[in-house]
């Protein structure tokens, strides 16, 4: 069975930072997906689950919707396989609740049906 786990969302005053995390919880998992390029997603209340940034398996290409560029950073570390979201400037609109999720291939896409695999979501609130 295939698990992420996020953590580190919370909550932050506006132009804040928090940093997200998605590690892989077993061996299957880690076997499953090391070569796929992971993403992460966010869905407001009331909103469409949207795209917010995706790093190929090797990490060396990433994609950013204009949205979140220049204030976001995604990275992994496939040693701790552990995926990353450095969130900086943060706005209220910010606030979601964020996944991360593993893609079919290696180097993904803003698409969410290109991806198979999803975390249970972690809640970023950014206050004004």
């Amino acid at each position: 069975q295939v698990q992420l786990v996020e953590s580190g969302g919370g909550l932050a005053q506006a132009g804040g930072s928090l940093r997200l995390s998605c590690a892989t919880s077993s061996a299957t998992t880690r076997r499953t997906i090391s070569n796929n390029a992971m993403g992460w997603f966010r869905q407001a209340p009331g909103k469409e689950r949207e795209f917010v940034a995706v790093i190929s398996w090797r990490g060396e290409t990433t994609d950013y919707s204009d949205s979140v560029k220049g204030r976001f950073t995604i990275s992994r570390d496939n040693a701790k396989n552990t995926v990353y979201l450095q969130m900086n400037s943060l706005k209220p609109e910010d606030t979601a609740l964020y996944y991360c999720a593993a893609a079919r291939g290696s180097f993904g896409s803003r698409r969410p049906d290109n991806y198979n695999y999803w975390g249970q979501g972690t809640q970023v609130t950014v206050s004004s």
